[in-house]
C-alpha cells in the first residue's frame, strides 16, 4: 500500500512538475511550418473550449463576432459579415493552419487583410500607442479560442 502511494505521489509531481515546465512561446518565437501552420501549442498543451467561446464573442478581447457569422453564437447580438462565416472551421481548417491564422493573419492572408494578428506585437499602422509591443491575445487565450473553433463543424 505504501509503495502504491509513493509511486503515486511521484507520478503527481512529476506531472504538476512537467506542467510548470512548460514555458508560453513567445510572440517573436512562433514557428510557423510553410506559411500557413504552427504545429506547437503555444503553452504546450491543449486550451479550454469553453473559455475560446466567451474570448469569441467577447467585444473588448477577440471581438471575433465583428467580423464572422458563427450559428453557435446565435445568443450575442451584431454578427458581421466580413469575413468568412465560421460555421465548419474545424471542417476546413486543420488545428496547425486554425492557430497560424489566430497568431499572425498578415503572414497567413497577406498585410492588406484587416484581420488582426491575435498574437503579434505588430498590427499594422494604425495600432494605437497604448497597444504597440503588445498582444492582443495571450498565448494561452489563442489556444482557448483555437480549442472553441476545433468544435465548430459540418
Amino acid at each position: 500500500m505504501k509503495t502504491a502511494f509513493r509511486i503515486m505521489t511521484i507520478v503527481a509531481i512529476a506531472g504538476f512538475a512537467g506542467l510548470a515546465g512548460a514555458e508560453t512561446v513567445a510572440p517573436d518565437n512562433v514557428m510557423f511550418d510553410g506559411d500557413n501552420a504552427v504545429a506547437k501549442s503555444l503553452t504546450g498543451g491543449a486550451g479550454d473550449a469553453a473559455t475560446g467561446r466567451k474570448l469569441f464573442a467577447d467585444r473588448k478581447l477577440g471581438n471575433c463576432l465583428a467580423c464572422h457569422a458563427n450559428a453557435d453564437q446565435n445568443d450575442q447580438p451584431f454578427h458581421g459579415e466580413v469575413g468568412p462565416p465560421l460555421d465548419g472551421a474545424a471542417d476546413r481548417w486543420s488545428p496547425e493552419e486554425l492557430r497560424a491564422i489566430l497568431v499572425n493573419s498578415k503572414k497567413v492572408f497577406g498585410e492588406q487583410t484587416i484581420m488582426p494578428s491575435f498574437y503579434r506585437k505588430t498590427n499594422g499602422a494604425r495600432t494605437m500607442e497604448k497597444f504597440q509591443d503588445k498582444t492582443i491575445l495571450s498565448a494561452e487565450q489563442v489556444e482557448d479560442v483555437l480549442a472553441y473553433l476545433l468544435t465548430l463543424k459540418e
